[in-house]
């Protein structure tokens, strides 16, 4: 995307992902290469030792907004990366997005306050030297705050197939992800171009940053993860019991390299989790406002209860670092009395926004905390200061 720019109309980009997570689009790459998928007969234990992860936080999305009162504003989000240290007590911040001017000044306002930095830049569906040169710029400015002083790494963007053209067929990630899901692409073409891209990533983030490198791939993306310091995957995994969900995440350790979970999260309703990606998908964005069609019970609890039983299990596994998706979601708010119109139910924010005026699009908002919110702050408050894996120090694991 670029500026304000998203694939569709009412539908943001991690909307995007979320749906070709959940219609199994990422599975395909394992198709080309099946190997690959295989479970390894043992796996490695190091950092596997239960203790708190070393990076506890949560994703802050700097896009431009779909309205003016939603637009990026500076002085709101110094108070947002404030409450994220001191009201949720997270160590680290994944600042993600588009707009170098926005990521920069985000990322700025974390390091002030301490925050371990991930910062990700997702620019889409424009040319991709457009988009290399986008994380050029914003590696750059990483690694001056990386000189400075500041925790930082660098991811260099997240799921590549579905939002860089010419991996899989289509003029955007609306017409990717419907040729992908009827099976309309050529998987061998896919996975070497998505090969070559994620390649020319890595390179270009290495020529301009110092720091640890990393990369968010979907749950069965096939990575070269020899060109990565930190292997970074968006997991929306949903089972029964718990220790699933651990048998699961051990298999991506088993590439020797500190493991970060780089999003993780559910819808605010009864069943969520279980629609893992796709807990958005019965919105009617052609409708003014957005409907939901379908009669769901809204549900703090669901949602704080499946962020604490992944949250344990990325614990009990040893990962490195995760980061809850996302804090705010500004163009989804909460309408209390209206569960047709009520988007926060299908939004993955852990605050809710309520406008003054519900349904007026230039209202003015705050944001309240949901249920999610003190869970995590109490999952991080518990874990504190303690660091049981230190962090990777760039190519030491290659």
């Amino acid at each position: 995307m670029h500026g304000s720019r998203t694939p569709d109309a009412g539908i943001s980009r991690k909307q995007f992902l979320a749906a070709a997570a959940a219609l199994g689009v990422a599975e395909a790459t394992m198709r080309a290469n099946p190997a690959a998928a295989a479970e390894p007969a043992s796996v490695a234990a190091a950092g596997a030792d239960g203790h708190s992860l070393c990076y506890r936080g949560v994703c802050y999305t700097v896009g431009a907004g779909e309205t003016p009162a939603t637009a990026y504003n500076a002085d709101r989000m110094r108070e947002d990366v404030r409450a994220i240290k001191e009201r949720l007590h997270a160590n680290s911040i994944k600042v993600t997005g588009d707009g170098v001017d926005r990521l920069t000044t985000t990322a700025e306002a974390a390091a002030r306050h301490g925050l371990h930095l991930r910062i990700e830049p997702t620019l889409g569906d424009r040319p991709p030297q457009e988009i290399l040169d986008h994380l050029a710029e914003t590696g750059r400015y990483a690694e001056q705050l990386r000189r400075d002083g500041a925790r930082v790494e660098l991811s260099v963007g997240c799921e590549f197939f579905l939002f860089v053209p010419g991996i899989v067929p289509g003029d955007d990630a609306v017409e990717r992800v419907n040729n992908l899901s009827s099976g309309n692409y050529d998987a061998q073409h896919m996975q070497k171009e998505l090969a070559r891209f994620t390649a020319r990533a890595a390179k270009t983030g290495r020529s301009v940053f110092r720091g640890p490198l990393s990369y968010a791939a979907a749950q069965d993306e096939d990575v070269d993860w020899s060109l990565f310091d930190i292997l970074g995957i968006d997991y929306y995994s949903y089972h029964p019991r718990r220790q699933d969900y651990v048998r699961e995440l051990r298999r991506y350790l088993r590439h020797g390299k500190p493991v970060t979970i780089a999003e993780f999260g559910t819808c605010t309703y009864k069943g969520a989790p279980a629609k893992g990606g796709m807990g958005w998908h019965m919105v009617d964005y052609s409708k003014k406002p957005p409907r939901i069609n379908e009669p769901l019970v809204r549900s703090e609890q669901t949602q704080a209860d499946y962020l604490s039983t992944v949250y344990n299990a990325f614990e009990a596994t040893g990962l490195y670092s995760a980061y809850a998706f996302e804090f705010i979601t500004p163009d989804a708010p909460h309408w209390p009395n209206d569960p047709h119109h009520d988007l926060d139910m299908v939004s993955y924010s852990i605050v809710k926004t309520i406008q003054d005026t519900p349904g007026a699009p230039d209202s003015p908002w705050h944001w309240e905390p949901k249920q999610a919110f003190h869970t995590l702050a109490r999952h991080f408050a518990r874990a504190g200061s303690h660091r049981t894996i230190e962090a990777p120090r760039p190519g030491s694991l290659s």
